[in-house]
């Protein structure tokens, strides 16, 4: 064996391990999913405020550029889905482009001022149940498991631990009920926040998240020459400008200008993640919950998972404490059984 796999396995043996007070769906919501949404939204501020978040044509040379990209950026800009459908090159100069004067079938893209703000507040909502759960779980994991969890100890102060954690375990028997409860419901709260963001996300996009990654699958399976690329019909990349300035005569002038928005390539991207990421996520999310209620409610299920956590233990021992165990002792023995080595 090298010296390096030798000092990394005694890095791993003496190194502290962390009491877990949930699993590991529930750490994809609030660590994974809120880290994510975090560094998206640090990307889309660095994207909008350190480069140009919009590059408008002035209509004349001696136009004043920087006046006319902050209006259209607070203003927002417009594309003609009508548009998306025509050759371009041949029939309009870009997708979604075309030299039709009337407001009638504009659709306006005022999102890209708020992303950064939205992806921030995303991410304290994932967070929002685990906070919850922190705050009612009040540490009781720690304190009856007392250090258990490290790698290292003494026998003498094993052996009183175990006996101090067994006593507590048989005083409060029972007892738990509502300690599950409150862990069941912030999971549900996970859950009910993946339907309720994708929902939310849906408005905040104008109706086109929930089909969006379909489409952009749909997308990439369709010949070259009758596709429509649905991350530019969400997220153009040119869009339109109407500026009103007066005349040298007095008179109201109207300027049409092409918009270049770069940022809304890092968008689409970060919404077609975010679209696969949520739906798995759903999906993850519901078949832990179910299953878990489901185990909880059935006995003969809980004991089975008691024995796979604890397989060293004897089983008419654990199924005489599943039998004295209600729902809420099954769900704490659960978490103890994740924190605790098999020997305790």
């Amino acid at each position: 064996m090298s010296l390096v796999n030798l000092l990394g396995g005694l890095r791993r043996l003496l190194r502290r391990r962390h009491v877990h007070i949930d699993n590991c769906v529930f750490r994809l919501h609030w660590l994974v999913t809120s880290s994510l949404l975090v560094a998206f939204s640090i990307l889309v501020s660095a994207r909008q405020y350190v480069g140009d978040p919009i590059e408008c044509m002035p209509p004349t040379a001696d136009f004043p550029m920087d006046v006319l990209n902050t209006y259209c950026w607070i203003h927002s800009t417009f594309t003609m889905p009508t548009a998306l459908e025509r050759r371009v090159g041949l029939d309009v100069p870009h997708p979604g482009i075309d030299n039709s004067g009337g407001g009638e079938g504009r659709r306006y893209t005022a999102y890209y001022q708020w992303v950064a703000f939205v992806l921030f507040l995303q991410a304290v909502l994932f967070y929002v149940p685990y906070y919850l759960w922190k705050n009612w779980e009040g540490g009781l994991l720690e304190v009856i498991t007392m250090g258990m969890h490290v790698a290292i100890m003494e026998e003498k102060d094993r052996s009183h631990k175990k006996r101090v954690l067994t006593e507590y375990l048989h005083r409060h028997m029972r007892h738990h009920r509502l300690y599950a409860l409150k862990y069941i419901f912030c999971e549900f709260l996970s859950f009910v926040n993946v339907v309720g963001q994708m929902f939310f996300m849906d408005k905040f996009l104008g109706g086109e998240f929930w089909k969006y990654g379909v489409d952009v699958v749909r997308f990439t399976l369709t010949d070259q020459e009758e596709r429509r690329d649905p991350m530019i019909y969400v997220f153009p990349r040119m869009t339109k400008c109407v500026f009103h300035s007066f005349g040298s005569s007095g008179d109201v002038q109207r300027h049409d200008s092409l918009c270049i928005l770069p940022l809304n390539v890092v968008n689409e991207k970060v919404y077609v993640f975010l679209w696969f990421w949520l739906v798995a996520l759903l999906a993850l999310t519901s078949v832990v919950f179910v299953g878990r209620l489901v185990i909880l409610a059935v006995p003969k299920l809980r004991f089975q998972v008691l024995k796979s956590r604890s397989p060293l233990l004897n089983s008419d021992d654990l199924r005489t404490l599943a039998r004295s165990a209600d729902a809420g002792d099954a769900f704490l023995f659960y978490m103890l059984a994740q924190n605790l080595d098999p020997l305790v």
